[in-house]
């Protein structure tokens, strides 16, 4: 049944793009315009230099310092600690990279590894303080609240998911760090590599290059999925049912939301268009980019694929984190004094959307890896005590 569900479907999509060409052209080359500004520099850059810090060892130096901290608060190895901080600098999906990577090379448990899973993967600073913030809103402070709710909102379901599929045999213990230990855990990594540094970067540059393109055509094709569910109103049918059972909230409020639903930014834009109340729009915004939507969950599926990590956690995640953003996002509102002023919004030039993204995420990596350093030196500190 799931087979003849999967064709008509395929069947369908196929006979939408033959009937609508411009229409597929148009959403296709806007999801890769988003991909061109926002997605590859955010992700790039990082993919690399992911790829040979591993290389270097230096996610074993940082797993041996860390894991006094890991360990308590996430059930996780200290070497989850890089994969966190990645994940943070350039949200989807970073995270799920990292951590089939991880998952693959024996690094991390089953386990271990949705935990990990469910808390590192959110969208990237440059999204929420350059393309909703700054370009949808008008408001670049508000970027400060929302991404405030959306990186808080994750370390709660971190903090949460360390009571997941808990086992009651021997617990692992958090060893205290030592420099020493953290420094030989390196070199025994690099002797285990057997690759010169040429094959290392050539390696580091095919593989992130090969899942960057991969981002892009999952971002165009439900860019044209997204499209001809509007040209067939799908979504405003579903919105009308939710509508006679929902009445007080109007049918364009509920339209947005399900755009969100399926891809993120299409429903961030049309929030702010169907609400005019800032709390609401916050609200909303929220929600959807704590969810992520089904081209983020298309993309984490593919990822994880060839593993044994399960995807019904990554779900699950997803809802509490949708929930719990909104939330923090209206308490924020309340303690927080949001300027009246408003900046008009206008499409910047490609090239310095490229730069502010690229710029606010390596500001990111810089302030998590500086908290990284100031816990490891702590750990440090107190093992000597």
């Amino acid at each position: 049944m799931s087979n003849v569900i999967r064709v008509l479907a395929l069947s369908l999509l196929a006979l939408g793009m033959f009937i609508y060409p411009q229409e597929v052209l148009s959403s296709a080359g806007g999801g890769l315009t988003l991909w061109w500004r926002f997605v590859l520099p955010a992700l790039l850059p990082f993919f690399i230099l992911s790829e040979l810090l591993m290389a270097s060892g230096f996610v074993h130096f940082l797993g041996v310092l860390l894991e006094s901290f890991m360990r308590p608060v996430f059930r996780l190895p200290g070497k989850a600690a890089f994969v966190v901080a990645m994940g943070y600098t350039s949200g989807f999906p970073m995270g799920a990279v990292l951590t089939a990577r991880l998952r693959s090379d024996g690094e991390i448990t089953r386990e271990e590894g949705e935990r990990l899973l469910a808390f590192t993967n959110n969208p990237s600073p440059g999204f929420m303080f350059g393309a909703v913030a700054s370009g949808m809103l008008g408001k670049p402070t508000l970027g400060i609240l929302l991404a405030g709710s959306v990186y808080l909102a994750n370390l709660i379901v971190g903090f949460l998911f360390r009571f997941y599929r808990v086992t009651p045999g021997p617990q692992h213990t958090a060893s205290l760090p030592s420099i020493k230990r953290a420094w030989q855990e390196m070199k025994n990594a690099q002797t285990r590599d057997k690759r010169t540094f040429g094959q290392v970067l050539g390696d580091a540059i095919r593989q992130s290059t090969n899942t960057v393109l991969m981002v892009a055509g999952f971002m165009a094709i439900f860019s044209v999925i997204l499209r001809l569910l509007n040209l067939w109103h799908i979504t405003l049918i579903l919105a009308s049912l939710s509508h006679s059972i929902i009445r007080i909230i109007e049918i364009p409020v509920l339209q947005a939301f399900y755009n969100g639903l399926f891809e993120m930014t299409l429903g961030c834009q049309e929030v702010i268009q169907a609400l005019s109340m800032l709390d609401q729009q916050v609200a909303l915004l929220a929600l959807l980019m704590g969810w992520g939507g089904l081209s983020v969950f298309a993309q984490v599926a593919g990822l994880i694929s060839g593993t044994d990590l399960r995807f019904s956690t990554f779900l699950i995640a997803r809802v509490l984190h949708a929930l719990i953003a909104l939330g923090l996002s209206q308490l924020f509102l309340l303690v927080a004094e949001v300027p009246a002023w408003t900046m008009p919004v206008r499409i910047a030039d490609p090239s310095v959307f490229f730069w502010n993204t690229w710029h606010i995420s390596s500001l990111v990596f810089i302030g998590c890896m500086s908290v990284l350093a100031i816990l490891a030196f702590v750990g440090v500190r107190r093992s000597r005590t």
